[in-house]
């Protein structure tokens, strides 16, 4: 345990963003997961509204310096695909 007020306070606020990263990241993969589910059940128009919620989540993530900007640019070109094979196919 740090005994310098400074390095106390880092504990807190390190820990304290550790949450918030955490929280923010598992409601990206559920934004994901929800869309992949949709595809997965041929639902064009949820899987739609559900790949938009996740592109947003995804450039959220971004700039709150979650994952990197490539790895979202990444994730968002794969759901695209999925949906546009499933809107192809439907």
């Amino acid at each position: 345990m740090p005994n310098i007020k400074s390095a106390i306070k880092r504990v807190k606020v390190s820990e304290k963003r550790r949450l918030r990263n955490a929280s923010h990241k598992s409601a990206l993969r559920t934004a994901v997961k929800s869309f992949e589910t949709a595809a997965a059940s041929n639902n064009v128009e949820t899987a739609k509204a559900a790949l938009i919620a996740a592109s947003k989540k995804l450039d959220k993530a971004v700039t709150k310096g979650l994952i990197h900007k490539n790895a979202a640019a990444r994730k968002k070109s794969r759901l695209a695909k999925k949906f546009n094979a499933l809107s192809a196919q439907a």
